[in-house]
């Protein structure tokens, strides 16, 4: 117990740095120097690469299961509506306000702490560390990056993550009052183009490319997939833009552009979504990327069957986080709320950040593989 507020008092010490130091998205090289300086300083090997910064057990061993423990220490932009300086760390009424206090700076020091705790101990797991970047815009070079940097993976004695004999898992720190986020919506945006033929609009000439979209977009509006999570329901698909490049009031639009924005569950995968589309619509389907995938972890699973065991309970969470860029079963909990993040006058319960050092201690003394 002494221990842990040691190592509370240290967290608190540098969620307090963070704060003071911006660090928005693509500008965190500061906070990404902060924390270098805080794992040598705090006697663990660490290493960089960008702005990302991890560390890996001090008696790793590749013969063992691995857990990686995430969260980013970058931030959106303050809300317009702060009260406070976003920038200061301010203490008032058992609460520690500043952008990303929530968002994650309360989770990333908690899994630091614990990562500190373990570090020297002969455990029957490895645990490698990783503070990103990039995270509050979906960055490339953020945890995808890091996660094929060939200095990363050496240091891991990983070529292929994605190898199925590998014992892989995470955590990813992001603020769900510790509770067990198992699953994630993906995300794919389309660009569909529909083809008509231009003609004059007071005449029965050509074939309007707008009336053909709207038939499609009605599609979008009304299907519905066969299969529907446990954890977060149906697909779901919303039209959210649409135009031609026709200027003149007079003539009949020869082709219509519209944007479609698609949230799924872990139960289907980019490629599943978008061929069912194109069984069902003729226009050009253009996804914009498949990155942001979704994810899913087996309640079964040894880090959910520990924190279940530890009395907390999983769902399916409507927010995205770093998971989408894993290639491997992950866990998303931490302290904090998510409410809170991205408003105005950020802030976490002091008493929070001591409960998510104990819950991460707890979690991992609890898992076993």
């Amino acid at each position: 117990m002494q221990q842990t507020e040691h190592l509370y008092d240290q967290a608190l010490s540098l969620l307090k740095q963070l704060i003071a130091t911006p660090a928005l998205s693509r500008e965190e090289d500061k906070t990404a120097s902060l924390l270098e300086q805080y794992f040598t300083q705090n006697g663990m090997v660490c290493q960089r690469y960008l702005n990302n910064v991890w560390s890996v057990n001090k008696n790793f061993d590749s013969a063992k299961p691995c857990i990686l423990l995430n969260s980013h220490h970058d931030t959106v932009k303050p809300n317009p509506d702060y009260s406070l300086d976003p920038f200061a760390p301010i203490e008032k009424d058992g609460r520690l306000f500043g952008l990303g206090s929530n968002d994650a700076g309360g989770c990333l020091v908690s899994l630091i702490a614990a990562f500190q705790h373990f570090y020297p101990a002969d455990i029957p797991f490895n645990l490698v560390i990783a503070c990103t970047a990039e995270e509050e815009v979906s960055g490339v070079n953020g945890i995808e990056a890091l996660l094929s940097n060939a200095d990363f993976l050496q240091t891991i004695q990983e070529a292929d993550l994605k190898a199925p004999e590998k014992k892989w898992c995470g955590i990813v720190g992001e603020p769900t009052q510790t509770q067990l986020a198992v699953a994630e919506k993906g995300l794919l945006v389309l660009d569909v183009t529909t083809q008509g033929r231009a003609g004059h609009a007071a005449r029965e000439e050509g074939e309007n490319a707008i009336y053909k979209a709207l038939r499609e977009i009605e599609w979008f509006r009304n299907y519905t997939f066969d299969k529907r999570s446990a954890w977060l329901g149906k697909v779901k698909m919303t039209v959210t833009a649409i135009h031609t490049e026709n200027r003149q009031h007079n003539v009949v639009p020869a082709s219509c552009h519209y944007t479609v924005d698609i949230r799924f569950p872990e139960c289907y995968t980019h490629p599943e979504i978008l061929a069912i589309i194109q069984d069902h619509i003729d226009s050009e389907v253009k996804p914009r990327s498949f990155r942001l995938k979704s994810s899913g972890i087996d309640v079964d699973h040894p880090l959910v069957a520990a924190g279940i065991k530890l009395g907390k309970k999983p769902y399916g969470s409507p927010t995205s986080s770093d998971k989408a860029f894993m290639p491997f079963p992950t866990l998303k909990c931490g302290p904090g709320d998510s409410a809170r993040s991205h408003t105005a006058d950020e802030f976490i319960y002091i008493e929070e950040i001591h409960e998510g050092i104990e819950f991460y201690i707890d979690l991992l003394n609890a898992v076993k593989f």
